[in-house]
């Protein structure tokens, strides 16, 4: 990766619907190297994805969890089970492997405290865990989706 792609992925970040002649203009490429790039980066995985950006609150989604989980065990097995589980519940927008006093951290959103509760028993019952903590959003003070590179 050089500069040229590095700016190329700053534009895709603040604004993945750009026109590919609009960002090939930015970048001072013509629209066939500019798109050959994001092509490239997009099959190698730098570009995981496009989409659109919602805000949670405004379709009802309006309660954020951070749910610290402890395993039980540390076997394999329990771990790829409860991957499995996570992976499947949409509420889990994201989910880490976490080095410390908690195995994992989880970031849910729900509408609202009951749907927590039907989260959180269908991940004690699915996972087994030796503990969950969780913490409840108040307020969003900063949340980006561009890598500072």
């Amino acid at each position: 990766m050089d500069k040229i792609d590095h700016n190329i992925l700053r534009i895709l970040q603040a604004d993945a619907s750009k026109p590919i002649a609009e960002i090939a203009r930015l970048v001072n490429l013509s629209q066939t190297p500019c798109w050959n790039r994001i092509r490239k980066m997009e099959a190698e995985g730098i570009i995981k994805g496009r989409v659109a950006l919602v805000d949670s609150r405004k379709v009802g989604l309006g309660l954020t969890a951070f749910v610290a989980v402890e395993a039980i065990n540390h076997t394999r097995e329990w771990a790829a089970n409860f991957r499995r589980l996570v992976q499947s519940m949409p509420e889990v927008m994201d989910s880490y492997r976490m080095a410390g006093d908690i195995d994992y951290l989880l970031r849910v959103v729900v509408p609202d405290m009951q749907a927590y509760d039907d989260f959180y028993n269908r991940l004690i019952e699915g996972a087994s865990p030796k503990n969950v903590t969780s913490r409840f959003s108040m307020e969003v003070l900063s949340s980006r989706t561009v890598l500072p590179f």
